[in-house]
């Protein structure tokens, strides 16, 4: 078992989810039940699945997990995208979460190579991505 806040995709994926929280605040009250709730879900859900990952026992459940958060990283891009093409995410905005969430993705993916033991020279995962207790 881990600790998942001593994974910084973990702590990277929990920032992005409270960056989204505020700047969902200001989406239309009609979409509380829609849009905002669907980015807010997507984007806990990504350090919620490192987090149960992290508390199961071995690697290939926790690999498991981390598919899991890579999907709905890749959910919570989609939603994005749909809610600047709404108008209610400015494109600033859009530009610098797409960014961070493209970096949580490209950590879980990396994050997952070393799981699995994919380990090739130009494509090492970073040993902060996975500290053992």
């Amino acid at each position: 078992m881990r600790n998942h806040e001593e994974l910084e995709v973990w702590q990277k994926a929990h920032a992005l989810t409270i960056k989204l929280y505020r700047l969902t605040d200001c989406f239309p009250r009609s979409e509380l039940f829609g849009l905002t709730s669907q980015i807010r879900r997507a984007a806990g859900s990504v350090g919620a699945n490192l987090a149960e990952g992290c508390g199961r026992w071995g690697e290939v459940e926790l690999a498991r997990f981390v598919q899991i958060a890579m999907g709905s990283a890749s959910e919570l891009h989609n939603h994005l995208r749909l809610a600047k093409d709404l108008g209610f995410l400015s494109p600033p905005d859009y530009v610098t979460t797409l960014k961070d969430v493209t970096s949580v993705r490209q950590m879980l993916t990396a994050f997952l190579q070393t799981l699995r033991g994919v380990r090739t020279a130009g494509n090492l995962a970073p040993k902060s991505l996975a500290k053992s207790e």
